[in-house]
């Protein structure tokens, strides 16, 4: 615990976005965020930065269209549910339900501080 939460923080983000970049191998986590918020009916803005170019690559392999999910974008969906299941099982493999559930109350009430 040499290094403050900033570290690790950044250094994890990186992490899973690399480690889950590859998992995925046909798409981005950027991509996938947007293609599981389309999935559940989320609309308008997006909270997370880099959705207009996840959309327009999603758009352009035909998952998406007019904001929503096109047929192939849901099957597509479904398939890479299970890759992203796979990959959370991984990240959490040693970590306890009360373990995961404390460390985000604790980044929960840090984030709350700064607002």
């Amino acid at each position: 615990m040499d290094k403050p939460i900033g570290h690790w923080l950044k250094l994890l983000d990186n992490q899973l976005e690399g480690a889950m970049d590859q998992a995925l191998r046909t798409t981005t986590r950027r991509e996938w965020q947007v293609l599981n918020a389309k999935a559940q009916g989320l609309t308008g803005p997006l909270p997370f930065d880099g959705v207009e170019g996840a959309e327009e690559r999603l758009a352009a392999r035909g998952w998406l269209a007019d904001g929503r999910l096109t047929d192939e974008g849901r099957a597509e969906h479904a398939r890479i549910s299970t890759q992203v299941a796979e990959f959370r099982r991984k990240v959490l493999d040693g970590v306890s339900s009360q373990e995961y559930l404390a460390t985000v109350d604790v980044l929960r009430r840090m984030s709350a501080n700064l607002t």
